[in-house]
């Protein structure tokens, strides 16, 4: 079974940005995937139809009825037929029950509810990767869009300097090249900004993408709970859990089912069966003659025995391909396990190094703070250029950038992690949406099914389109 954490895994509060200019959470971002998100519902439908093979399998070892009616109306008799009927209608009724299949059905039924639960697997997959592109995207927009203010803070601080720099340039304080060298700065620092906003935009259309709505002033993320103290903690939780990896496992287990669906060909088959039939003359049998019954009826009933005696090798060639597709699934399994330890290690590395690097630039952040206010008090009594205040500047921009960019660095990393250890599930959110979506609902529905006219309603998209939502643009609300 897996191990939950006590606490939900949106709890908490770790803040990146002043929360009175946000209105979304992040709850309601993978809440709102988890409702419309296509690449979800269209995993959703594969596993209704992974479903359908456990009563399809099933169905070759239940009976079958079936039935035909013949109406035949003579145009032209045989020379010699003197006692032929000249139409006649014939209608008859087979019932046939499978006795024993060599175990090629029993098997076969087995394989196709290992599949199922492998689907069950690759659904929590599919959700746990979508849920990891939220959280990307969502720290995206919160990263790109405290970019946006740095740099839109810094050009208008450049601005107000490159101004200065001129009234004292005309008053012969400074220096034409001092002029220059601001305005060359308030120039790169427009590129910056034009740039930061291009990139904001281009994440509020990848959140729209995920989430099917337009972030509006996003508040931050809380805490993740759960995360391993070391990588190999992480990694026995991930081997234990990582949904592709169970996946993959079920699959090598149904292939070993294929294995003896295949080697039952070779085997016996016994069925019963019955079968009964009507015809009626119309009259017309016997040549009008007194006393011919114009109508009968048969009946028969036995059992069936086939045994296969030679095929051309073609069970012992199915039995090949069926072990050479179980070894497949074994050694993909096997790369999965090789792929989920790695991803495990790496995201467990990206999250430690990205803590260490927020302690780093908050204190960069603190220092260049402290360095530009010196700068520019030197500067005031002619011990420090106007370069010198302007590398200033863009020291503390540069901390700051790079520590905006480490707390998403750090929050995404971490939510990968608790994704390749299987613990950031839709169960593990607590996502307020109501019931879960529980696959074994429609399973348990179909998976004795034997009606043949059971109809269901044909099917609607439930995803929402994102056509009319409008384009996005840098704009960034006031606090």
């Amino acid at each position: 079974m897996k191990a939950r954490t006590g606490a939900a895994l949106l709890a908490g509060a770790a803040l990146l940005v002043p929360a009175s200019a946000m209105a979304d959470t992040l709850e309601e971002a993978l809440a709102l995937a988890y409702q419309t998100n296509p690449t979800i519902q269209a995993a959703r439908a594969d596993l209704r139809a992974t479903d359908e093979n456990v009563p399809i399998e099933k169905s070759e070892g239940l009976p079958s009825i079936g039935g035909s009616a013949q109406y035949t109306e003579v145009l032209k008799q045989s020379d010699n037929s003197f006692n032929s009927p000249s139409r006649y209608l014939n209608a008859g009724i087979d019932l046939s029950v499978p006795v024993y299949s060599g175990g090629g059905v029993k098997n076969s039924i087995r394989a196709a509810k290992q599949r199922v639960e492998a689907g069950r697997a690759d659904l929590k997959a599919t959700e746990s990767g979508v849920f990891a592109r939220v959280v990307a995207a969502y720290m995206d927009v919160i990263r790109d869009s405290a970019v946006v203010q740095l740099n839109k803070q810094n050009v208008d601080t450049l601005g107000v300097n490159l101004q200065a720099t001129r009234d004292r340039f005309e008053i012969g304080d400074l220096t034409r090249t001092d002029v220059a060298q601001s305005d060359s700065r308030l120039a790169l620092a427009q590129s910056d900004y034009l740039t930061a906003q291009s990139n904001l935009i281009g994440s509020r259309e990848r959140y729209i993408q995920l989430v099917g709505k337009a972030p509006v002033n996003l508040q931050p993320p809380p805490q993740l709970p759960g995360l391993p103290a070391s990588p190999e903690d992480a990694v026995d939780v991930a081997l234990a859990n990582n949904p592709d990896l169970i996946a993959a496992r079920e699959r090598s287990e149904a292939a070993r089912y294929d294995i003896e669906v295949a080697g039952s060909t070779r085997l016996p088959r016994v069925e019963l069966f019955t079968s009964g039939g009507y015809t009626d003359y119309f009259g017309t049998l016997g040549g009008n003659a007194v006393g011919v019954d114009q109508s009968e009826t048969t009946a028969q009933a036995g059992a069936r025995l086939t045994v296969p005696i030679f095929q051309g090798g073609f069970p012992a060639a199915l039995e090949r391909q069926a072990q050479a597709r179980a070894q497949s699934t074994m050694e993909t399994e096997i790369a999965i396990e090789r792929d989920v330890i790695a991803q495990t290690r790496a995201a467990y590395s990206a999250w430690l190094a990205a803590n260490e690097v927020i302690q780093a630039t908050t204190t960069a952040v603190s220092a260049a703070s402290l360095s530009l206010e010196g700068v520019r008090a030197e500067n005031t009594v002619g011990n420090r250029t106007i370069l010198d205040i302007l590398d200033a500047e863009r020291e503390l921009l540069s901390a700051q950038v790079q520590l905006v960019t480490a707390q998403r660095n750090a929050y995404v990393a971490g939510f990968s992690l608790l994704a390749a250890m299987g613990m950031a599930e839709a169960e593990d959110l607590n996502l307020d949406v109501g019931p879960l979506y529980d696959p074994v609902v429609h399973y348990d529905s179909v998976k004795g099914a034997i009606f043949d006219w059971r109809f269901e309603p044909d099917p609607e998209p439930v995803s929402t389109r994102t056509v009319d939502t409008p384009a996005q643009d840098a704009d960034i609300p006031s606090l």
